[in-house]
């Protein structure tokens, strides 16, 4: 592994390529502690102590902001509006016909849904932005904050103004030090801007429950936290890695005097074809309630009942529908990212058939077929790896934002294996050797 390593930085492309991205992560996360005007830092920084193993419905969003969301600095919003403009276009590609035309343009209809992508990523952040600095504001997003006085002193509008359109150029600056990554650099820019908000939040997390364990001033805890951790990182590169690959072979044709086809292939059917999608919708959707109590501030019976049950992770009801709602979008990610018909409809337009299955409607039913029976254990391994941090904080007090959590594991496993994929095809081209042996 280690001469792999070097032989990545012996080589001059990669080398540059290397380095271009560990400036940029520099970079992003510089950005990350420089707060915004209009703010009292130090007020801020004596919440966020508080506040510490207890960020309740912003834990998400703070973890992909790599802790800058409650510190509020020029980068809080992170990379958030960007994926949820991603998923969001993603979407809206299979209901409106005019971006599914787009989408089958290739390179020229791509790079056409990327830009309308940055405009919807730039209206969200505007929106976001505005959320974050009322909810600043009001005192709601550090509840139980002792701190004496106000966390944005200036009430005026000029003021408010001020601190959207920073945050806002801090998202527009996010977006375009990943488009640099992408272009420039090793991996996709975004997902490793997303590893290394997330990685960022570790050795704080791992502390606190260092300093909160009670066996051996905490080291027990702490080593069997790390333990799981190395457990669950198996586990997930296990069943990442895991996929049905279902043959398809190819008919010769001649033509002319020249034979083409006659070649074998395979469809990779992964288990988990949806990824960490459903898990960041299941969260957002069980946050929407409770966000709605919080800003209502409402004592009635209903507000009670999703503090009580909805609003708290730990309770029975939040945690069966959480799971539900994990294996309900796995599959309904999978139904609309993998269009059994489109495929059945290629393979017959270019003389491939599976073995065994006849070529257009029973290709499509079977590939159906196949791709419900493979979802199934995907989506429970999502819902049962999700509940983790849920598990940890009965076990050992961990905070909700628990190091080895569902999706930040499955983000962090998925994103490094993605990138070392890329460093070892590139030292292939080079040394004939790969990076892993």
């Amino acid at each position: 592994m280690l001469t792999a390593f070097a032989r990545a930085f012996k080589t001059p492309d990669l080398r540059k390529k290397l380095l271009f991205t560990l400036g940029i992560i520099v970079v992003y996360r510089l950005g990350t502690h420089i707060p915004i005007p209009g703010v009292d830092y130090k007020n801020v920084q004596e919440c966020v102590d508080q506040a510490s193993g207890n960020q309740g419905l912003f834990g998400l969003v703070n973890m992909f902001s790599g802790g800058a969301l409650l510190q509020i600095t020029v980068f809080a919003l992170g990379i958030m509006p960007y994926i949820t403009a991603s998923i969001i276009l993603q979407l809206l590609t299979v209901v409106i016909p005019r971006l599914e035309a787009l989408k089958k343009e290739g390179q020229a209809g791509t790079a056409k849904i990327t830009q309308y992508t940055r405009y919807l990523t730039i209206a969200l952040a505007i929106l976001q932005g505005t959320g974050l600095v009322a909810t600043a504001r009001s005192g709601a997003l550090f509840s139980g904050c002792t701190v004496a006085g106000q966390i944005v002193p200036d009430q005026a509008i000029f003021t408010t103004i001020v601190m959207v359109v920073t945050m806002t150029a801090g998202t527009a600056v996010v977006m375009w030090l990943g488009e640099l990554i992408t272009d420039r650099g090793v991996g996709n820019g975004m997902s490793i801007l997303m590893f290394i908000s997330i990685a960022a939040t570790f050795p704080s997390a791992l502390w606190a429950i260092k300093k909160q364990g009670e066996l051996a001033d905490g080291w027990i805890e702490f080593g069997t936290v790390m333990l799981v951790g190395f457990v669950m990182v198996g586990l997930v590169v296990f069943v990442e890695q895991a996929q049905r690959r279902i043959p398809v072979q190819y008919a010769k044709r001649m033509i002319g005097r020249r034979s083409y086809g006659g070649t074998s292939t395979y469809i990779p059917l992964k288990v988990n074809q949806a990824g960490v999608i459903p898990v960041i919708f299941a969260s957002s959707l069980l946050y929407i309630p409770a966000l709605i109590v919080q800003f209502s501030g409402s004592q009635a019976g209903w507000a009670t009942w999703i503090q009580k049950n909805l609003a708290d992770t730990a309770a029975t009801p939040h945690i069966i529908l959480y799971f539900l709602l994990i294996v309900f979008f796995a599959f309904f990610y999978v139904a609309i990212s993998f269009n059994p018909e489109e495929v059945a409809d290629n393979m017959k337009k270019y003389g491939g058939f599976i073995p065994g299955i006849r070529a257009g409607r029973p290709t499509a039913e079977y590939l159906s077929y196949v791709l419900n029976r493979i979802t199934w254990p995907g989506s429970l391994y999502l819902g049962l790896i999700s509940l983790v941090p849920t598990m940890a904080l009965a076990g050992f007090g961990a905070n909700q934002n628990f190091p080895f959590g569902g999706t930040s594991i499955l983000i962090i496993v998925g994103v490094g294996l993605e990138t070392v994929k890329q460093i070892e095809s590139q030292l292939q081209q080079r040394n004939y050797e790969g990076f892993l042996r």
